[in-house]
């Protein structure tokens, strides 16, 4: 009874450890390089991203994660979060041409952020991952933003991710985190799809706002007439009903209270008899 009871169960567990190890195994090639999260913002708008950095190692705890921000799509505003445990250093570098935002030049932009763990328990340790979140814009005219990374760890070992992939061909073995920027027409919905269906300009202010108050108005109106032209057809039913069963009690005879003689009978059976011929 023992070996029937624990087999279940033992055999449970050895198919969640399968499918964990499976999972694990299947999440750690894709989770290995530093990635932005998200990788797709739109040109013009402000964006608040998170660069997610993993644990290679081991043994070793990630110390230290540098990022730089491209020189030939420079963002003027970068402003970031509290990472427990984290000090960051924002580097800045003169742009030429100033940017323009929101009617001021700017002369300077963010060049480079740096994060530097308090100490090596207050690392990224192995088998875990830290999310450094920034937000910056407004975003450039461009396709992409290549952000090229270092990443140190408590042995000194320094991971350089500044490989640029290629789309259309197999990802380098050290990628650098890349966002990929669309515009404003292409965020939007299509017309005729899950979006509102876009507004006539050129109807009338009156007609848009009023249209389906005049179709329950029509259909009021419609449903009044019945009911008066069903009113009416009720009423001369009725009155033809009344009509009918008069008709019928006219025509029916009356019982004589008495036999009387057959001479007097004659000349009123004469007279009736004309009355009904005519």
């Amino acid at each position: 009874m023992l070996r029937h009871r624990r087999t279940p169960v033992r055999a449970t567990a050895l198919a969640g450890a399968a499918v964990l190890v499976g999972v694990l195994g299947l999440a750690a090639p894709a989770a290995a390089h530093i990635t932005v999260n998200p990788s797709q913002a739109t040109v013009g708008d402000y964006a608040r991203l998170a660069f997610r950095v993993p644990n290679e190692s081991d043994e070793h705890s990630t110390v230290e994660v540098e990022v730089v921000l491209p020189e030939d799509a420079p963002v003027a505003s970068v402003s970031l979060a509290r990472v427990p445990g984290w000090t960051a250093d924002v580097q800045v570098a003169p742009v030429d041409p100033p940017l323009e935002v929101h009617g001021a030049q700017i002369t300077e932009a963010v060049s480079r952020i740096v994060w530097t763990a308090d100490s090596p328990q207050d690392g990224v340790q192995p088998g875990e991952f830290v999310e450094f979140p920034v937000s910056l814009g407004p975003l450039p005219e461009a396709e992409q933003l290549v952000f090229k990374s270092l990443q140190t760890y408590s042995d000194g070992t320094v991971v350089r991710w500044i490989e640029v992939p290629v789309p259309g061909e197999e990802e380098p073995a050290t990628p650098a985190s890349v966002l990929t920027l669309t515009s404003a027409e292409e965020d939007s919905p299509a017309v005729g799809g899950g979006g509102q269906e876009p507004v006539d300009d050129e109807a009338p202010a009156d007609d848009a706002a009023t249209g389906s108050d005049a179709g329950e108005s029509d259909t009021g109106g419609n449903g009044a007439a019945l009911g008066v032209g069903i009113v009416g057809l009720l009423a001369g039913l009725g009155g033809l009903a009344l009509g009918g069963l008069a008709f019928a009690r006219t025509r029916r005879p009356t019982p004589a209270p008495a036999p009387v003689p057959a001479a007097a009978t004659r000349p009123e059976s004469t007279s009736g008899g004309g009355g009904s011929a005519d």
